[in-house]
């Protein structure tokens, strides 16, 4: 779950899942005269849009941390038994109907504890320290199952394509993660599966709303997207139950996003 406090006092959450969409639309539209679109194609959308299926089961029972009173964003929420269990989950669930598409979000998985193995060099990534040693064994067991399943896909595409899901991702939570975007970037970005070096994106607000892309990757000439959110009227909660009632009583809204080229604004 994305959580954001607001300036006006208000709590905005947004699901991992509905994140995600953004994720998978943007792989989707991905590709013109400078971009080449992704292969194989329906297996990279799919990954993208169901990329955060894992957090599926905590998104139907969202949590207050009544030590700080307040409900965790998804970095902050605790990768016990349970969390694992449903990451690990979200692999297996994914692989039954797309093998390629599987793998890429169980090595996304494994990646995000690990700098994202190091494929984006900008924005810089989060230094975990020594990681548990939960999750120390289940990178390893997921990482052993990655080796076996990569066997029958080509090796440099699939790097490529994971590179492009980080970007996705990326790009999807620039978008949902801040009350005011703010000029950002992201490097490298793979703009064809010629083995040449990515390039940085700019991701840029130029009016409400609207944010300005150089290069511009999308397959016409204006994208929008929109964001499935809940707007929640208090931020004080006795437990986990009456976040739980006061989330489901709050109907989500729909904020919209247009991604333009540099130049069209």
């Amino acid at each position: 779950m994305i959580v954001r406090y607001e300036s006006d006092g208000s709590i905005v959450m947004i699901t991992q899942n509905d994140h995600a969409q953004l994720s998978g639309l943007f792989a989707a539209h991905w590709g013109n005269e400078k971009f080449e679109k992704p292969r194989p194609y329906p297996s990279l959308v799919r990954a993208a849009m169901f990329h955060d299926r894992g957090w599926i089961r905590y998104e139907t029972s969202p949590q207050l941390n009544l030590e700080t009173g307040k409900t965790p964003n998804y970095r902050e929420v605790p990768n016990d038994k349970t969390q694992l269990e449903a990451f690990e989950w979200a692999g297996d669930w994914l692989s039954a109907t797309d093998p390629y598409a599987g793998l890429m979000i169980t090595k996304h998985r494994s990646g995000l504890w690990q700098g994202r193995y190091g494929v984006i060099t900008y924005p810089p990534a989060i230094q975990r320290g020594t990681l548990p040693q939960a999750i120390q064994e289940f990178i390893a067991r997921s990482e052993a199952k990655q080796k076996v399943a990569a066997e029958k896909f080509d090796a440099k595409e699939f790097a490529i394509n994971y590179n492009l899901l980080q970007v996705w991702d990326m790009m999807s939570l620039y978008i949902c993660s801040t009350e005011l975007l703010k000029p950002d970037k992201i490097e490298p970005v793979p703009m064809s599966y010629s083995g040449a070096a990515g390039v940085g994106m700019t991701l840029t607000p130029v009016e409400a709303n609207t944010i300005a892309l150089d290069p511009y990757p999308f397959d016409q000439l204006s994208l929008t997207t929109n964001v499935i959110f809940r707007r929640l009227p208090q931020t004080k909660f006795k437990d986990s139950t009456e976040l739980q009632t006061v989330y489901f009583k709050t109907a989500p809204q729909i904020a919209s996003f247009r991604l333009v080229p540099a130049a069209a604004h």
